[in-house]
């Protein structure tokens, strides 16, 4: 009897997808949550980003000119 219910116990493939299912809405709900709050930022770090990357090129462009 006991070797049937541990049998009984040990499959649970429908369980198993339920949980993995759980855990896949909680990582893409804290992904989203994530994206909203850094939403509001990315502007901002764009813009300083490819104000770097302009600094960059003219700094090279002009130590390049300068040989």
């Amino acid at each position: 009897m006991n070797r049937l219910l541990n049998k009984i116990l040990k499959r649970r493939p429908g369980q198993n997808t339920v949980e993995y299912l759980l855990m896949l809405a909680v990582v893409v709900g804290v992904v989203l949550i994530a994206g909203m709050a850094i939403k509001q930022y990315m502007p901002t770090l764009w813009g300083q980003i490819q104000a770097k990357i302009g600094g960059a090129a003219d700094a090279l462009t002009a130590s390049e000119g300068g040989k």
